[in-house]
């Protein structure tokens, strides 16, 4: 048999480390092939969570529905009503329902006989969640701190083992103020293992309150992919200092007053940006730009905010795009087009009147360049974004875990809508009076009757 070559080598010597024999390379063969037959678990899909960090928490609590079936069908004709309904709210929201059940008096009788109780039901569902997955994963699933005692308990029901071995463990765990935890990290167990994956869909932020807590959230869950979507790119870029997508960032979190994610969560001071709005716009109403709902900061102030960045915005996105005339969006930089002594913009060669016609940081001769105090405040604003620790751990975590898509099952999984069609034949290209062409690698222009729009 022919040498292997070095690149083989380099896969195979890794690989022969693991498997020094023939039997362990057969046995990992035999094992793998073994799982491959197991029935597929559960892929939960969420998109567009848009900082809404307490709705997150409830769809994943609940695992999307598809535990409360399986609860249903094993312990329905076991359990009383309430007893269902206290057991199922135990397994979405288990630190919640701990912190209820410390409030209560609990003789040690009758906290022995919950837990026991409790356990005995919620391993009986890991159990069963568990034949789901290779043993190997499994156990990379159980918290830590408990890994042998959770493999023990495994085979709790087993007839060599009597009915005292569960309340052994939990006699030793009561009398050492320790059951509350172990309930608690069971049944957060139960959930993780409902979903064999999490994917986010994209957007994390924007519009919603705190989007730093959606990304906190997302981190301490076990298995977890990310397609990014638009906003997850926009704060990726402003993460990065692109002084274009640091002032969308800014413009939408104060359209929707959602500066607490900003200042407080990823510590990012808006001191130089309200300094702007205070002296350069003081006098403006900024009607249009009122913030979508109230908070501390007068509501004045924070469309006057919204308006600075705002004009910031447009100016630098009109820079952009005159430095990229192979982008073909020069028809979105409008400010060279607005005549400041009619108070009217002309779009397509039609004029239209302003509703907002203070400008007193754009130059009608040099409209798209920043003004001295834009500048110092977006030195400012672009230090603040790439020196947030938080924001750059988040973004590391995001570019990690994440893609433009995902393929699960045969199936593509990608945000939002995108325009896709066949690329023409030979006999398309000879129809249309083209000649053949080879289309390996070419963009795919979409055909009237053949474009296709997804959204996960």
């Amino acid at each position: 048999m022919p040498n292997p070559p070095d690149q083989s080598l380099s896969i195979l010597r890794p690989l022969a480390d693991r498997f020094p024999n023939i039997d362990s390379a057969m046995a990992e063969i035999a094992r793998l092939s073994a799982i491959r037959t197991l029935p597929k678990c559960a892929i939960h899909v969420i998109s567009d969570i848009h900082g809404e960090d307490q709705k997150l928490r409830h769809v994943i609590n609940n695992a999307s529905g598809s535990l409360r079936p399986l609860v249903e069908r094993m312990f329905g004709d076991r359990m009383e009503p309430a007893e269902f309904r206290d057991f199922l709210t135990l397994i979405f929201y288990p630190p919640e329902v701990i912190r209820e059940l410390k409030k209560r008096p609990f003789t040690d009788a009758e906290l022995r006989a919950y837990a026991n109780t409790n356990l005995r039901n919620l391993f009986e569902l890991v159990r069963v969640l568990v034949g789901g997955y290779s043993l190997k994963r499994a156990i990379k699933m159980f918290p830590g701190e408990y890994r042998e005692l959770f493999l023990e308990m495994m085979h709790e029901p087993t007839t060599a083992r009597r009915e005292e071995f569960l309340s052994t463990i939990v006699e030793e765990l009561v009398g050492r103020d320790r059951i509350w935890n172990l309930i608690h990290v069971t049944g957060r167990l139960v959930r993780n293992l409902a979903i064999y994956e999490l994917i986010i869909g994209g957007d994390c932020w924007d519009r919603g309150p705190r989007g730093d807590r959606v990304v906190d959230y997302l981190r301490q869950q076990p298995n977890v992919s990310f397609v990014w979507g638009n906003h997850d790119v926009l704060w990726l870029g402003a993460c990065l200092g692109h002084p274009a997508l640091i002032c969308c960032v800014l413009r939408v979190s104060l359209r929707y007053r959602r500066i607490t994610q900003i200042d407080e969560g990823y510590s990012i001071p808006l001191t130089a940006l309200e300094h702007l709005a205070q002296t350069v716009y003081g006098d403006d109403p900024a009607e249009r730009f009122m913030p979508k709902s109230t908070g501390v900061r007068p509501n004045e102030l924070v469309a006057r905010m919204q308006k600075a960045v705002a004009v910031m915005q447009f100016k630098l996105e009109g820079q952009m795009l005159e430095q990229h005339p192979e982008w073909e969006l020069d028809h979105r930089r409008l400010l060279h087009r607005i005549d400041h002594a009619l108070g009217t913009i002309e779009l397509d060669g039609v004029s239209y009147p302003l509703r907002d016609t203070l400008f007193p940081t754009i130059d009608p001769d040099n409209p798209y360049q920043l003004s001295p105090e834009e500048e110092r405040c977006l030195t400012f604003l672009r230090h603040s974004f790439v020196s947030s620790q938080k924001l750059q751990e988040h973004m590391r975590w995001l570019v990690s875990h994440g893609a433009m898509y995902l393929i699960r099952d045969n199936h593509l999984i990608f945000h939002a809508c995108l325009p896709v069609g066949r690329v023409p034949s030979d006999a398309d290209r000879r129809r249309d009076g083209e000649g053949p062409r080879d289309v390996r690698g070419s963009r795919a222009t979409p055909r009237p009757g053949h474009g296709l729009a997804g959204r996960v």
